[in-house]
């Protein structure tokens, strides 16, 4: 008996793109396993280590037995946690029952998306975007509706961008603030604004991707939940990978409206159930901590910003803003488009990275990914001697392109 590989796979699974960011940070390592230094800036991922107390507490909660299921939505204390801390950090008041842990805010994602969305309904995306918010809006039946914030616009979307895209077929809108891939932060009176857009038209969830809440240079952080009548249709997303430097750790969260946290459990418990218990455990007493780790290392991301931001602009041609979060930088580098050096020419933004990793070993991700083809995305999440090495490798390969 033979099998017919090209039916075997499902559709959906054929459609499906790969990460990106995956993607690129896997060719650095091949190219790293031939003996050449690559300087990888393509990975979303602290390189902290989590802090001490946080280990200790997993320890500690190993000790005490938490090795067991925990409930599908997590652990009560955990729960109890995130909902002080949406009180203290973000005055918004949820009840234990509205809150549901993950492994990891992607599931937080993917759970919201499979809760919500029919076929042939119409979710709106900010671009740039996260680079997973495509194929999980797509996977679940949804019709992704991009709208996009150049540069131009400090790569944020208007409000009256959003209220052009809104159509009778729209479910969900989704985003992220601070954002992956750009660093932009949407101020309050810019969500305000679409906050106000959003409540003239019924029936519409949203979803505001807050993973990046505690990578804040301001100091000050918004949520689209915050205005009257939003936390009655908003999915708040957040989680411990990026503030608390645990990636590893696979826990996110989500905050939401009765309805739809029922309905995430529900899929939850169809498809993972709930998150380490130990871990959960870990978790409760990170935010309930002491928060000077943390705090520290958004000082050493603001200072790596600041350094970039530098180099970046001794490079002739290259575009870039002034990120406020997250731990990204989002070049604009279509003046490079259709220049050679004699060999390879620079057609568009995935012909920039693929060449900067050969020429440069430099690894980074294509815009293209992220919805936006003539940028780049710099992870910042490396040692300044790395970042400083690496763009003067860019600028050193750049200039031999005319």
């Amino acid at each position: 008996m033979s099998l017919d590989l090209s039916i075997m796979v499902s559709e959906k699974i054929q459609a499906m793109t790969e990460s990106a960011t995956i993607k690129m940070a896997q060719k650095g390592r091949d190219l790293a396993a031939k003996g050449v230094k690559v300087i990888s800036l393509s990975l979303g991922e602290p390189d902290f280590d989590t802090p001490d107390y946080i280990k200790e507490a997993a320890t500690e909660g190993l000790q005490k037995g938490y090795t067991k299921y925990t409930p599908v939505p997590g652990l009560n204390e955990l729960r109890k946690a995130i909902v002080s801390k949406f009180q203290r950090e973000n005055n918004l008041a949820y009840t234990e029952n509205q809150i549901v842990v993950s492994n990891g805010a992607k599931q937080s994602i993917a759970n919201v998306c499979i809760s919500v969305i029919n076929p042939g309904d119409e979710v709106i995306i900010f671009a740039p975007f996260w680079v997973s918010y495509m194929e999980i809006v797509k996977f679940a039946g949804g019709i992704p509706i991009v709208i996009s914030g150049g540069i131009d616009q400090d790569f944020k979307v208007t409000a009256e961008q959003v209220s052009d895209a809104i159509t009778p077929k729209t479910k969900l809108i989704m985003f992220s603030s601070p954002c992956n891939p750009t660093g932009s932060l949407f101020t309050k009176d810019e969500l305000e604004a679409i906050a106000n857009v959003i409540k003239q038209h019924n029936n519409i969830v949203v979803l505001s991707d807050e993973i990046y809440e505690h990578i804040n240079f301001l100091g000050e952080h918004t949520s689209i939940a915050q205005f009257e009548g939003m936390q009655d249709i908003t999915a708040v997303v957040n989680g411990f990978s990026k503030g608390y430097s645990m990636t590893g750790w696979r826990l996110g969260y989500m905050a939401a409206p009765q309805w739809l946290s029922s309905a995430c459990t529900k899929v939850q418990g169809q498809i993972t159930s709930g998150a380490t218990s130990f871990g959960q455990y870990a978790a409760a007493i990170a935010l309930n901590g002491d928060q000077t780790d943390r705090i520290e290392m958004v000082k050493e991301f603001k200072k790596r910003r600041d350094l970039v931001l530098g180099l970046l602009s001794d490079i002739p041609g290259v575009k870039v803003n002034r990120p406020e979060g997250a731990f990204y930088v989002f070049p604009d580098i279509s003046y490079y488009f259709g220049k050679t050096d004699g060999v390879n020419v620079i057609n568009n933004a995935d012909e920039f990275c693929e060449i900067m990793l050969a020429e440069a070993h430099v690894g980074a991700v294509s815009g293209s990914a992220f919805g936006d083809d003539n940028c780049f995305r710099i992870s910042y999440a490396a040692s300044e001697e790395d970042l400083t090495t690496a763009i003067a490798s860019l600028k050193r390969v750049l200039g031999k392109f005319n």
